[in-house]
């Protein structure tokens, strides 16, 4: 009996790891101007335009990238768990096209209500934020 007792306390924690994990995922948020016409991406075309190498949503509309800066915590999350690159790898990516001049930097930002207030306002906008940032004036894009 004990030894059921053990099992149950352990498959309790595995399930309550996975559950947080799967919450902490789902709060950064790909969020996106209200006039975009384009409800999801795929992580590859999401990659390629925080990459800065695809510079319109998929319906032609030109792509305005706003990001936080590379240490803020979100930032990190978002493209560990959302591009699965690392930051300093998409800083390098912008580097090189900025000093190659075939490119730009996306726009960086200092906060999620900065973050928030430039897409709302923004057409073509695109960046994350926690749940909690959300509001009515930008929308949620999925991302497959």
């Amino acid at each position: 009996m004990a030894w059921l007792k053990a099992a149950l306390r352990v498959s309790l924690l595995a399930l309550a790891t996975a559950t947080h994990a799967v919450a902490d995922e789902q709060s950064v948020l790909l969020v996106a101007h209200p006039d975009v016409s384009t409800p999801r991406l795929t992580r590859d075309t999401t990659r390629a335009i925080f990459a800065m190498r695809q510079r319109t949503w998929p319906d032609g509309q030109a792509a305005r990238v706003f990001v936080l800066p590379n240490d803020h915590p979100l930032h990190a999350r978002f493209v560990k768990e959302s591009l699965a690159v690392y930051p300093h790898q998409l800083q390098l990516a912008w580097d090189r096209m900025v000093f190659s001049g075939t490119g730009q930097a996306p726009t960086r930002v200092a906060t999620q209500a900065e973050m928030r207030e430039q897409i709302a306002t923004t057409p073509g906008a695109l960046g994350y934020l926690d749940r909690e940032y959300l509001d009515d004036r930008v929308q949620v894009i999925a991302m497959d």
